[in-house]
């Protein structure tokens, strides 16, 4: 399957976002765990004050939106292989990037918050349904071959760190979310290196 020559500029621009997305996704999430801590460690926004915390946040969503690209990229790519999964992970993606906003308002709040605990729920829910979204992409691009080399298991590999080790890193610690965070946004950015290469040479599944 060619890929039309029309959408070639749009991937590669959604590569390039992809990889700057990640790349300063880790960033931010290395400066938080180094962060001294201006608030105590029971309040929502730790380690930032309120406003801090709500220009972080409000960075979060923008910078999920660049990721939902790769993920768009990712699907177009490969031929638009597993539709489930492209509309899991494409869906949970945008849905987080709405909850890094809502989840300014109780920045001030304990962590036994009811708005806080909710919004607890909210991101596991929402990490769920990206890691089974991006699985499923990863093992649809394996079994058809739409990809080669190593690049065939990015896709399977950002999907699975979903569930480890982010999801117990988060539940563990702190200091063990954000490493395992700005891990997965590394794992971003080599996807978005992925869909750059790959269309660079005009690749054709």
């Amino acid at each position: 399957m060619e890929i039309a020559v029309s959408t070639r500029p749009r991937l590669a621009l959604a590569g390039r976002i992809t990889i700057w997305s990640g790349l300063l996704g880790a960033a931010s999430g290395l400066l938080l765990a180094l962060r001294p801590p201006a608030v105590s460690a029971d309040q929502w926004s730790y380690p930032q004050g309120e406003v801090e915390f709500a220009l972080t946040q409000t960075w979060f969503a923008v910078q999920h939106l660049g990721l939902a690209l790769g993920i768009w990229a990712l699907w177009e790519l490969t031929g638009r292989r597993s539709r489930f999964g492209y509309y899991a992970a494409l869906g949970g993606m945008l849905a987080l990037a709405i909850i890094e906003l809502v989840a300014i308002i109780p920045a001030s709040e304990a962590l036994e918050a009811p708005m806080v605990v909710a919004l607890g729920v909210a991101y596991g829910i929402v990490a769920f349904v990206i890691g089974v979204g991006i699985v499923a992409m990863g093992v649809a691009v394996i079994r058809s071959g739409a990809l080669s080399g190593w690049d065939r298991w990015v896709p399977l590999s950002l999907g699975l760190w979903v569930f480890f080790p982010m999801m117990p890193a988060i539940a563990t610690s702190f200091l063990g979310a954000r490493l395992s965070i700005a891990g997965w946004m590394l794992l971003f950015a080599a996807l978005g290196w992925v869909i750059l290469r790959r269309e660079a040479v005009g690749y054709a599944p």
